[in-house]
């Protein structure tokens, strides 16, 4: 397998290349770039499966790689080698795009390898760094991304009415679809939207949207009845809390 390493800073490619070397056997070459230009000319003339990509760089921007190419030419898996702030980080977990966070840990190298090695999605790489890169230019995340059986669905935060826990899975109900199955855990989903005022917890199983939010229940234990009419289960110790949220909204 072929990687290429494109970063400004020689201390971080040495850095990444040596925890590669170390730890990834089925490397059998590894290319360094100190510029996009570089990395770009050897991403054309070797084909490499991935692409390690440094954001911030002078003249070019790791997210005009997506200038170079056309679409069926994005053959690679890229992983971001990134110093940003944990606000912008949210744009590379909504857009599903895979991401180092500087300084760089050899487990979190290796997992991201590992990860992006196994990946047959590779067609999608274009749709993805376009929802990125949007979401860090504007300043603001109005879409999420959802791993669908023939690709990936983008879908605005407006239009979903709530998340249900599936085991290993998750529900997602939104206004033009009952449920679609998303191969990710309801943890994985309270992690990226729970710091959205109008995303709200009201049960170990569920994700709601206060937007769609039809009626509140006192009887047989309380509950929550969405704009759906899908009923959403609500525990006892979050009860005082949610009404007085309700209350405030």
């Amino acid at each position: 397998m072929k990687v290429i390493i494109i970063d400004d800073e020689s201390k971080a490619r040495n850095l990444l290349r040596t925890i590669l070397e170390e730890n990834c056997p089925s490397i059998d070459a590894c290319f360094e770039a100190k510029d996009l230009i570089t990395g770009v000319e050897i991403i054309k003339s070797e084909h490499p499966e991935i692409v390690f990509l440094d954001i911030e760089m002078p003249e070019y921007s790791g997210l005009d790689i997506l200038e170079f190419f056309s679409p069926s030419e994005i053959n690679f898996e890229i992983i971001f080698t990134t110093a940003y702030n944990k606000y912008a980080l949210q744009a590379f977990k909504l857009s599903a795009v895979d991401y180092l966070l500087k300084p760089m840990r050899p487990r979190q190298v290796i997992e991201a390898f590992n990860k992006a090695s196994g990946l047959q999605r590779k067609s999608l790489i274009s749709s993805k760094l376009e929802e990125l890169k949007k979401s860090l230019e504007h300043g603001s995340f109005s879409k999420i991304a959802l791993p669908v059986n023939d690709g990936i669905k983008f879908v605005n935060f407006n239009e979903i009415i709530l998340l249900e826990a599936d085991g290993m899975y998750t529900k997602v109900t939104t206004t033009s679809e009952s449920a679609i199955l998303i191969s990710k855990p309801l943890k994985h989903f309270i992690e990226i939207l729970g710091d959205l005022p109008f995303f709200y917890k009201p049960h170990r199983s569920f994700l709601i949207n206060l937007k769609f939010l039809k009626k509140y229940v006192k009887s047989d234990g309380g509950y929550l009845i969405m704009d759906n009419d899908q009923v959403v289960s609500i525990t006892r110790d979050n009860r005082e809390e949610f009404v007085k949220l309700i209350q405030s909204l």
